[in-house]
C-alpha cells in the first residue's frame, strides 16, 4: 500500500496525524478510521506497517521485530551474489512508511563543503558516471552469539553478512562536484527511517567514515541492488554503500550527507556504539567510554555455506564443501579446512574477488577416515597474515566483530 506523503508531512508539529494525512489514509483504506481523534502522538495505524518478511526467504531467522533484525542461516548464503530475499536485515528504527520518490533529493552539506547542494535522483543518474561493485556488508555484531560471557544486543550467529551487486555513483565524484575544503575530516549520513518512539525529529542512526574511506572508488551512492531498485527494507530509493566496514556506515533511505570538519557525532557514533576497547580486556570487564575506539575495517572471516550443518553421509563418499571469505579492506590469501578440531588443516581452493571489497569463494573436497561424528572448521587468513581465531576472539562488552572459525557438524555412516 503506497502512501505518497513523506513521514514528516504525515504528522503535525505536535506529532498527531494531519487532517490531510487522515484523508489520504482513509482513502487508501476505503473506509473511515473510527476513533481517529484518539490516535496517540506519532502513531501510524498498523494497516500501514511495513512487513519486511513478505518478500524474504521463509527460513531466515527473525532476531527482533522492533526494530526488524533478521539473519540468514549460513547454508542460505551459498549464492555467489546474495539475492534480495536472502539478505539479512539490520535496522535501528522503523522502516519509512512513505517514500516520495518524485521529490526525493540528496543534499550535501556540512562545515567542509563550499556550498550546500542538492541532487534529485534524475540528477544523480544523468550527471555522473554509474559504477557497479560487489560489496560485502557485515553487521558489526555478526557473531555476537558466540561470545561468553554473553553481551546484550541481537544475538547474531553467522548470518549478518551479504555480498550483493550495487550500482550507483561514486561519492567522490559527487563531492568533487559539490566542492569540499581541506578541512574535511569525516562524512556522516542521514536517512528517513523513523525512531522507534515515532518522533520524526529524533535521529535513529547517523554514522559515517573518515574522508579517506569516503573518497575510495568503491564508496557508492547506490540506487540499484542486483540490477533492480533497492528493496524498501534495504534502503530504497538511495543507500550509501561502503564495503568492508560495519554495515551500519552504509546508511539506508539516504537523503543527506554531511561533510564534517571533525569526527562525525551523529546517533550511534558516540558512547560505546560500534566501538571496541582500545586495549584487550578480560571477559566481563567493561571499561570507561574513553577506553573505546571506533570499529573501522572488519576482520578476516569465512563461512561454510555448503553443506548445511547436520549432514549425514556414507563414508565412501567424498564431501565437497564450499563457502565465502572476506577481510574488510584487505584481501584473503588463504582458506583452510579441518576435520580434527583444528589439529591439522588442508588448503582450500580460493578464488580472487570480483572486485575490491567483494567476498571470495572457496571450496575443498574432504575424505573421512572412519564412520562417526566430525566437525568441519574453516579458517581464513588475510594478506597481512592475520587468521581467524578457532573459538573466540578478544571479548568486548558490546559483542562486536566476532570472527571465530565457522563450524558445521557431519555424521559419517
Amino acid at each position: 500500500m503506497e502512501i505518497k506523503e513523506t513521514q514528516t508531512r504525515l504528522f503535525d508539529r505536535r506529532g498527531f496525524l494531519r487532517t490531510s494525512s487522515l484523508a489520504t489514509l482513509t482513502g487508501l483504506l476505503g473506509t473511515n478510521i473510527v476513533f481517529a481523534d484518539r490516535l496517540p502522538r506519532h502513531y501510524l495505524p498498523v494497516a500501514f506497517n511495513i512487513d519486511p518478511m513478505a518478500d524474504k526467504n521463509k527460513n531466515l531467522v527473525i532476531l527482533n521485530d522492533k526494530p526488524w533484525n533478521v539473519e540468514t542461516p549460513a547454508y542460505l548464503l551459498d549464492d555467489e551474489i546474495t539475492p534480495a530475499d536472502k539478505m539479512f536485515i539490520r535496522n535501528n528504527g522503523q522502516i519509512p512508511a512513505s517514500i516520495d520518490i518524485k521529490n526525493w533529493k540528496l543534499t550535501i552539506k556540512g562545515e567542509s563543503v563550499k556550498a550546500v547542494k542538492s541532487y534529485t535522483l534524475a540528477d544523480l543518474k544523468s550527471k555522473f558516471k554509474p559504477y557497479t561493485y560487489q560489496l560485502v556488508l557485515e553487521c558489526g555484531g555478526n557473531g555476537r552469539a558466540g561470545y561468553f560471557p554473553k553481551t546484550s544486543g541481537n544475538q547474531w550467529t553467522e548470518g549478518g553478512i551479504s555480498c550483493a551487486e550495487w550500482t550507483g555513483v561514486r561519492l567522490k565524484d559527487v563531492l568533487a562536484d559539490v566542492g569540499i575544503t581541506d578541512t574535511a575530516v569525516y562524512i556522516g549520513y542521514y536517512g528517513q527511517d523513523l525512531h522507534l518512539n515515532g518522533d520524526p525529529n529524533q535521529a535513529v542512526i547517523s554514522r559515517g567514515v573518515p574522508i579517506k574511506k569516503a573518497l575510495e572508488d568503491e564508496t557508492l551512492i547506490a540506487w540499484s541492488m542486483n540490477g533492480k531498485d533497492i528493496p524498501l527494507v534495504h534502503g530504497y530509493p538511495l543507500r550509501l554503500v561502503i564495503g568492508g566496514w560495519p554495515a551500519s556506515v552504509s546508511g539506508k533511505w539516504l537523503h543527506t550527507i554531511a561533510v564534517r570538519n571533525k569526527v562525525h557525532d551523529g546517533a550511534k557514533m558516540t558512547g560505546k556504539s560500534y566501538r571496541v576497547p582500545i586495549h584487550p580486556v578480560a571477559p566481563g570487564v567493561d571499561p570507561d567510554e574513553s577506553e573505546f575506539k571506533i570499529i573501522e575495517s572488519m576482520p578476516v572471516k569465512s563461512v561454510i555455506t555448503y553443506p548445511k550443518t547436520g549432514l549425514e553421509m556414507p563414508q565412501a563418499q567424498k564431501l565437497g564443501v564450499r563457502g565465502h571469505a572476506w577481510a574488510g579492506d584487505r584481501t584473503v590469501k588463504r582458506v583452510e579446512v579441518s576435520i580434527d578440531f583444528g589439529e591439522t588443516w588442508m588448503n582450500a581452493t580460493l578464488k580472487d574477488a570480483k572486485n575490491r571489497l567483494a567476498w571470495q569463494h572457496w571450496s575443498a573436497n574432504l575424505d573421512f577416515p572412519m564412520q562417526g561424528y566430525y566437525e568441519v572448521w574453516a579458517r581464513a587468513t588475510d594478506d597481512q597474515g592475520r587468521s581467524q581465531p578457532m573459538v573466540m576472539p578478544s571479548w568486548n562488552p558490546e559483542g562486536y566483530i566476532n570472527n571465530s572459525c565457522h563450524r558445521i557438524a557431519v555424521k559419517v555412516v
